[in-house]
């Protein structure tokens, strides 16, 4: 169910009279259509104030009436204000709603933005502090790896065993928590204790390309903030009003720069709700939103508990499963809409049947009448999408994957099978191309082109090539040493093959080749990438040979094309929030899957409250 959408009167042509700086001060007809807990939240502007918002509570709506009743009533001018969110496009649809309700006012709000591009524009004004220029660069996830490669190769570490992607996301822990090398903890550590030193080479190396990260825009803010009283103060008197959306997920070093910024008279208004704090894993502090009043004595918390989205029976379950929680402020959804069918649990004996079921209720339900585009199946980890994907494949039944690859094409799954493919048949120089240097064994893109081109020219395959070449002097002693090797493992697994299962050569080969090791090193994705491949060793035993497998595999690849816009969605439930649909499938509520086993490991009781929370 919807928000009732009330069109909001413009306040610009409500104006009766003008406020400071030319700001209409109008009648209050804007605040028409909002319910008593969403008006108590607009009109309480002073001071700090805590709006919880649950789902779809009006919360959006409630934010832009309450930065256009301050400009209304006087209370402030637009740069006045500080409004930051998490996403470009939450700012965007902020800007637009405030635009259509005070006109061209809103132009003003300078300072209305993500956490990131606010905190640009304060550090090109005082860059210099921190031995940057104003023109300094802001790098990408690429360049930033680049650079952490140089670091690495600097320090005479081994790039294989400690990648460049490991240590830029852990550096990127390190600025969400606000450390930088000088404060960095001792507990903390990467490559046998040079975590410290990579981290402060890595900080020079940015220094002199006159460049920073995104994690720096905090970071830097946070220093100029703390060593420069003057600056700060200055900040915290041009920022009249703050108000933050979605505070549940602010990570540490946001809070600590909020903190910064928010004036002794404490005109804070925080909008979020600890019960949708689900991204931990991303550095969100749920702490901040819970400890707001001792931060603020004297807060003023207001709930937003009636819901515009949700039927009665789905707010009950959720409300039943969240109350288990400890760490949470409390309030109770609510909702007029007592219709709606009541949410069905279903139990099968595995994911294969638990797949044939969803996919069955589907297709009853769009013979009823729903669009497939109306219906959705929220997993809670990537792993889970395979046997969905291939029984509607074999359904012809459309989908689509949100925010990924579908399973089939993601680069693990793509590397695991050309392993096979090229043990399968030397033929398959696309096989070879892909995995003869992945994982890396010092065979550059050089070597790999001249290989290629020598099969092609003299009409064998790749792979027949390299056995002339190793006994050649054609390629440097190196190459001719690692690829040497390579034939060498191809053919024993090839020899295996014929000795075992085709799961237990997939899962031989993944060790052996030091593909599983690398993705083990991998602390930001590794361990999504090797449940995709534990996911894919298992769904393999449901055919007996391993040419049966991969003919399979091509026939699902092959049928799986086209895109329809009816199509039902598959997405995790990360990725579904914020998200609605009429029709929703929720597999894989079992133990060690959802709630996710390695959360409880890493998190203990925290972790299991952040999977009730999701």
């Amino acid at each position: 169910m919807s928000l009732p959408d009330v069109p909001a009167p413009r306040i610009s042509d409500l104006a009766r009279s003008r406020g400071p700086g030319g700001v209409a001060a109008p009648a209050t007809d804007y605040l028409a259509g909002l319910n008593p807990e969403q008006r108590e939240a607009v009109e309480t502007v002073d001071g700090p104030v805590l709006v919880l918002a649950g789902a779809g509570t009006g919360k959006t709506r409630v934010l832009t009436t309450r930065l256009a009743h301050i400009l209304a009533t006087g209370r402030a001018r637009p740069w006045e204000l500080l409004v930051v969110t998490f996403t470009n496009k939450a700012a965007r649809e902020m800007r637009e709603r405030i635009t259509h309700l005070i006109g061209p006012s809103a132009e003003g709000l300078r300072w209305l933005g993500t956490f990131h591009s606010v905190a640009a524009q304060i550090l090109r004004r005082h860059a210099e502090l921190v031995g940057l220029k104003s023109t300094f660069t802001i790098l990408d996830t690429d360049d930033q790896e680049r650079v952490c490669k140089q670091v690495l190769e600097a320090a005479g570490l081994d790039t294989k065993r400690w990648t460049p992607k490991s240590l830029n996301g852990l550096v990127d822990h390190w600025k969400n928590r606000g450390w930088t090398p000088e404060t960095l903890p001792s507990s903390e550590d990467f490559a046998n204790g040079k975590g410290h030193a990579l981290y402060a080479a890595y900080q020079a190396r940015l220094a002199s390309l006159n460049a920073c990260d995104f994690g720096d825009l905090l970071l830097h803010n946070l220093t100029i903030l703390s060593k420069h009283a003057d600056i700060a103060e200055d900040y915290r008197r041009r920022f009249r009003y703050i108000l933050v959306d979605e505070y549940q997920d602010t990570n540490v070093a946001q809070y600590l720069w909020l903190r910064l910024l928010t004036a002794s008279t404490g005109n804070v208004c925080c909008v979020g709700d600890d019960d949708q704090s689900i991204y931990g894993w991303r550095g969100a502090e749920v702490d901040n939103i819970l400890r707001f009043e001792r931060d603020f004595p004297g807060a003023k918390v207001v709930r937003l508990e009636r819901n515009y989205r949700s039927t009665q029976h789905i707010l009950g379950a959720a409300s039943g499963l969240i109350a288990a929680n400890r760490d949470r402020l409390g309030k109770t959804l609510w909702t007029e809409d007592s219709s709606g069918d009541k949410v069905r649990v279903r139990g099968v004996w595995d994911g294969e049947a638990e797949a044939r079921l969803v996919a069955d209720e589907i297709e009853t339900a769009r013979r009823a009448g729903t669009p497939y585009k109306d219906m959705a199946v929220l997993v809670r980890a990537s792993f889970q999408m395979r046997a969905f994907e291939e029984r509607f494949v074999l359904l012809a039944v459309p989908y689509v994957v949100i925010g990924g690859p579908r399973f089939f094409e993601r680069a693990e799954i793509r590397d695991a099978h050309a392993y096979l493919r090229l043990i399968l048949s030397e033929d398959d120089d696309l096989a070879f191309e892909r995995i003869v240097n992945v994982p890396k064994r010092g065979i550059g893109d050089t070597s790999v082109q001249k290989v290629l081109q020598i099969a092609r020219l003299s009409g064998v395959s790749a792979m027949s090539a390299v056995r002339d070449l190793i006994t050649s002097d054609e390629l440097q002693a190196r190459t001719r040493t690692a690829l040497s090797n390579f034939v060498r493992d191809i053919d024993r697994w090839r020899a295996f093959a014929q000795t075992t299962t085709h799961w237990e050569l997939t899962e031989t080969v993944l060790e052996e080749s030091g593909y599983t090791d690398m993705q083990k090193a991998d602390r930001a994705t590794g361990q999504t990438r090797l449940d995709n491949l534990k996911e894919l060793t298992q769904s393999m035993q449901q055919f007996e040979t391993l040419p049966a497998y991969l003919e399979h595999v091509s026939l699902v690849m092959d049928l799986d094309r086209g895109e329809s816009a009816d199509s039902v969605q598959i997405m995790t439930l990360h990725g579904a929030k914020g998200l609605e649909f009429p029709l929703v499938f929720l597999p894989g509520w079992e133990e060690g899957v959802f709630p996710s086993q390695r959360s409880i490991d890493e998190k203990g009781e925290k972790g299991l409250e952040e999977e009730r929370r999701l």
